[in-house]
């Protein structure tokens, strides 16, 4: 397959998917009538930082799929996206913190697993894993805020 029409697909499914998901899945009244702790972002924070770690994890799939569609990193690389496009419809859509605290943290999990897994690999993936790591983390410890305000 040309490699700009697999990245375009990597792109299609990550970033779309990610949007799709997020606009069935909005906050809504419930999300706003939560007390929330003092390092909560402001709600227009999220579309732009989503965007932009969508693009990373779309590039990074595209890059382990072209070394290695059936490898280890890459079953590691579909399950982050799984797990990555659960939470919002537990913790959104069907207004479950806990269980979404326990998908984030699979989440969490997952990434970090493909970090190491690429270290030695590919670099590259593994940095531009970076700051997915670093917002899921936050977005963990909020989601876990969340519960103990609510």
């Amino acid at each position: 397959m040309n490699r700009f029409l697999s990245l375009a697909l990597f792109l299609l499914l990550t970033l779309g998917g990610g949007l799709l998901i997020g606009a069935t899945n909005r906050p809504g009244e419930w999300y706003a009538s939560l007390a929330k702790p003092v390092f909560n972002p402001p709600d227009w924070l999220f579309a732009p930082v989503w965007t932009a770690l969508y693009i990373l994890i779309a590039i990074v799939g595209w890059r382990t799929w072209r070394r290695g569609p059936t490898s280890k990193r890459m079953q590691v690389w579909w399950a982050q996206l799984i797990l990555n496009f659960l939470w919002m419809p537990m913790f959104f859509g069907l207004q479950q913190m806990v269980l979404a605290l326990l998908v984030i943290l699979l989440l969490l999990a997952a990434i970090i697993a493909f970090m190491g897994l690429s270290w030695g690999k590919d670099r590259l993936a593994t940095w531009l894993f970076a700051p997915y790591v670093l917002w899921t983390a936050y977005a963990a410890l909020l989601n876990a805020s969340l519960i103990g305000l609510n």
